[in-house]
């Protein structure tokens, strides 16, 4: 299902429980709000634009599964949705990369999503103007000949008859081509020439870097440059066939369509949003904290930036931060930034019976891919459920008297454990291997009773 109108706030839940473990309070809010936008759609226009949507705060520590949440609801959600990081932007007058460039790269994803889907709709159709094109590369056509009607048609006919000759050579040809019998045969073809040149652009706001194309800016002013090239029938026909698909898309219709989609269902997942937060550095050069989030603010309250497709509203965009908030709190953001976030979730820390349905429960569950992994060295690789448990138990321990990084740690404890299987299993000739729950504890036991050991290794 690729359109989200065909999920309710249940299925939604069910479709992320296949990949994050618990959490049931933020999949419900993020259900919820996923589903308010469709809904709005759905209202009168007159109401449509006063609804706003109601942003989200997920706070939790590291690992619960914050950004796997926002992973795996950007799949779901059949709109522009962006990944950002808020420690990645600096305030106004400082180099670095400005708020408004979220909306940016919003716009510039929503084209391309909407370019494909276009490109797939014609993608037919282009293939068989490709096939035509394949052809006249194959057998170019003879030149014109003018034909001379006088006493004698003797010259008429010899035309005629050798563009009956052409005809049915092309046909022939064009069998061969449908059913694969050219695929290796070379033809020359013009391709573009990716090498042009690119220019940066000084905003007042900083450094942007919107890589516009000096061709695009100037439009038919510089010549397409294109490099002559042998290719395969099978490497040209791909060529020929996005060719052919651009030139049966209407960019103008698929840009609109696109500022469409970022301006009534754009999300936008912040993370590290609990970095920009607390009181600004007393001493030494530092990017405003709370500049940052004077920035943030309108672009989240709704304003207009300008892109290079033109004006996009953010007002209704729908924005998900997170944070762990460790060393600071959501109310150590200016007072403004958290009224623009009116929805919190708390994520809870995952306990040993939570790692061990990580382990095993999710579509792409660590052990899953391990067992596939070593699938590839013809290799079968079982772990008993006592192995499983022993192992959710120490990465607990480990995250309980170290620094606690939630799901994360089973990947380091996994690693240590199974770093000797992976280095000797291609050249050894083994067809199985069990790991139980004595060779968990044999093999991590010094690491976890070593703290030092167990800090520099897990």
């Amino acid at each position: 299902m690729s359109d989200i109108k065909e999920y309710t706030p249940k299925q939604i839940v069910e479709q992320l429980d296949k990949f994050v473990i618990g959490q049931d309070k933020a999949k419900k809010s993020v259900a919820i709000a996923l589903r308010n936008r469709w809904r709005r759609k759905q209202v009168p226009d007159d109401l449509r634009e006063e609804i706003y949507p109601n942003n989200i705060i997920l706070i939790g520590p590291t690992g619960v599964g914050k950004t796997e949440i926002a992973r795996r609801l950007a799949k779901l959600s059949n709109a522009p949705f962006i990944k950002v990081e808020a420690t990645k932007f600096t305030e106004v007058g400082y180099v670095g990369r400005d708020v408004e460039s979220i909306v940016r790269d919003l716009t510039d994803l929503s084209v391309s999503m909407v370019r494909s889907e276009k490109t797939a709709e014609v993608q037919e159709k282009a293939a068989r103007h490709a096939r035509d094109r394949l052809l006249e590369l194959l057998l170019p056509p003879p030149p014109k000949q003018r034909k001379r009607v006088g006493i004698d048609h003797d010259d008429e006919v010899e035309v005629d008859d050798a563009e009956e000759r052409y005809e049915r050579t092309r046909e022939k040809f064009r069998k061969k081509l449908d059913a694969g019998e050219l695929e290796d045969r070379l033809v020359d073809l013009d391709v573009p020439n990716d090498q042009s040149p690119m220019m940066q652009i000084f905003s007042p706001m900083g450094v942007e870097e919107m890589g516009v194309n000096l061709q695009d800016l100037l439009g038919g002013m510089m010549p397409k440059k294109t490099k002559r090239r042998k290719l395969k029938v099978s490497e040209a026909r791909q060529y020929l066939i996005q060719d052919e698909a651009q030139k049966l898309i209407d960019m103008e219709q698929v840009v609109q369509e696109a500022i469409d989609r970022v301006q009534s269902s754009g999300i936008v997942f912040l993370d590290e949003i609990d970095k920009i937060a607390g009181e600004d550095s007393k001493s030494g050069p530092d990017v405003s904290r709370q500049g940052v989030q004077r920035d943030l603010l309108p672009v989240v309250e709704g304003t207009s930036v300008f892109t290079k497709y033109g004006m996009v509203k953010s007002d209704h965009i729908l924005f998900i931060a997170s944070g762990a908030f460790h060393v600071s709190k959501p109310s150590d953001l200016i007072p403004e930034l958290q009224g623009r976030f009116p929805i919190r979730v708390e994520l809870n820390s995952l306990t040993a019976e939570d790692f061990v349905r990580i382990l095993t429960e999710p579509e792409n569950a660590l052990i899953k891919q391990y067992v596939a992994l070593f699938g590839t060295e013809k290799v079968k690789v079982t772990f008993r459920a006592d192995a499983i448990k022993e192992i959710a138990n120490i990465a607990s321990a480990v995250n309980e008297r170290t620094e606690n990084i939630g799901a994360r740690r089973l990947h380091t404890v996994l690693t240590a454990l199974l770093e000797g299987y992976l280095f000797e299993v291609p050249d050894a000739k083994v067809k199985s291997i069990e790991i139980t729950r004595d060779l968990v504890l044999k093999t991590l036991d010094d690491i976890v009773k070593d703290e030092d050991l167990s800090r520099y290794i897990l």
